[in-house]
């Protein structure tokens, strides 16, 4: 049970988090291009990069704590910052082409299936 209100308690701070950010980014440079979605999405690498070399390197907290940040919060702010842990992850095994194929289906497939999931609700539903 910690461990699912330590994720939950991240989760709410990293939501909120992620909508401010959005939100702030949007009015101060505006709407035309997703700056507040690319820039979560960069903080959000950037900060899980971050703490897993802290975590590896200096700190060793609980599991509940690590998934406080990790799943919880991060999580919630942009699940793009575990698409690039994942890409370096392999990358760093040496795993070229499935870090390539991971990249190219994440992405590509993704969009279509976002676009295709529109569509067949735009039908359904008009």
């Amino acid at each position: 049970m910690n461990m699912i209100l330590s994720i939950a308690a991240g989760g709410a701070i990293g939501a909120v988090g992620r909508y401010l950010t959005m939100v702030g980014i949007g009015q101060w440079i505006g709407h035309g291009f997703p700056y507040g979605t690319l820039i979560v999405n960069i903080v959000g690498s950037f900060a899980l990069g971050s703490l897993i070399e802290i975590l590896a390197l200096t700190w060793s907290p609980s599991a509940e704590i690590r998934a406080f940040f990790i799943v919880g919060l991060l999580g919630a702010f942009t699940t793009f910052s575990t698409f690039s842990l994942d890409v370096i992850t392999l990358i760093e095994r040496g795993e070229f082409l499935p870090a390539a194929s991971y990249i190219i289906a994440s992405v590509v497939v993704s969009i279509a299936a976002l676009f295709f999931g529109m569509m067949i609700f735009r039908h359904i539903l008009a």
